[in-house]
């Protein structure tokens, strides 16, 4: 697990400067700091408004544990849900054969195989536990969401499309939302065959449907309650809510997995 784990810190700039600048329309609490728990804030259409830069919300402290994947760094640790999309799961997730035997080999091989330490793009719900950050930027018709890691991007159409028939298998798959409520509900299909959703190989196949609900229950918090629905990995479709906090007055930075790198040839599994 050293080379695995290593990878991840070195991948993530802990040392960098990130840009300084205000955030616009913060409110305060009494004591003058923001007000993470403030309401809401809402579109001129009167809808909840996801614009804003955001980071996990279940970080893990350092230094590491036992013998989890940790990002070792106070700035920007890492979900569990990043390490074990599935470590709350009682009874544990339910895997077919093949799926729970890919997680058991990429544990006792620390990961060696990860497509996230070999510079590839994560899946948006493996993003919404690593440490990187996303800003989300809404309009009325598409929610956009840019990944400071290898500059990624992912679009949710807001417009009322239907789901393609058959989409161009891609890595974040093809995404169309409708609003219940305050809660944004997003489908997505479409995506690549052999994706991963956390640090241990739990599968994504080309046969997933994803359902997301998000909600912002005030200022500086989102839930984002997932749901897969792939039976080619899974016996029946399985739940997890991943939170995210507001990060305010910066903005991303470029971090490309692939720049100056030279630690894949050294990744043996031991």
């Amino acid at each position: 697990m050293v080379a695995a784990g290593f990878f991840l810190c070195a991948s993530t700039p802990l040392g960098a400067q990130w840009f300084k600048y205000p955030t616009a329309d913060v409110p305060s609490g009494a004591d003058g700091k923001p007000g993470l728990t403030a309401p809401t804030p809402r579109t001129r259409e009167g809808k909840p408004d996801f614009s804003g830069m955001w980071l996990t919300g279940d970080g893990r402290p350092c230094p590491p544990r036992g013998d989890e994947f940790r990002v070792c760094g106070p700035e920007l640790p890492m979900s569990r849900y990043g390490i074990n999309i599935g470590a709350g799961a009682p009874g544990g997730l339910p895997y077919r054969p093949w799926a729970a035997q890919q997680v058991k080999t990429q544990i006792e091989q620390h990961a060696k195989d990860d497509p996230h330490v070999r510079c590839m793009p994560d899946t948006f719900v493996r993003s919404y536990g690593l440490p990187h950050m996303q800003k989300f930027i809404q309009t009325p018709r598409l929610l956009v969401m840019l990944d400071e890691l290898n500059a990624n991007y992912r679009q949710v159409f807001l417009d009322g499309r239907p789901l393609p028939e058959d989409p161009q298998p891609s890595w974040n798959g093809y995404s169309s939302a409708k609003w219940i409520d305050d809660t944004l509900v997003v489908d997505s299909i479409g995506f690549r065959d052999g994706l991963w959703l956390d640090s241990v190989g739990t599968p994504l196949t080309d046969a997933a449907k994803v359902r997301e609900r998000i909600r912002r229950p005030d200022f500086g918090h989102l839930e984002v309650e997932v749901t897969i629905d792939d039976p080619k990995a899974y016996t029946k479709p399985w739940t997890v809510t991943l939170t995210q906090a507001i990060v305010l007055n910066t903005e991303l930075v470029d971090e490309i997995c692939v720049e100056n790198e030279k630690d894949i040839r050294h990744l043996v599994g031991k």
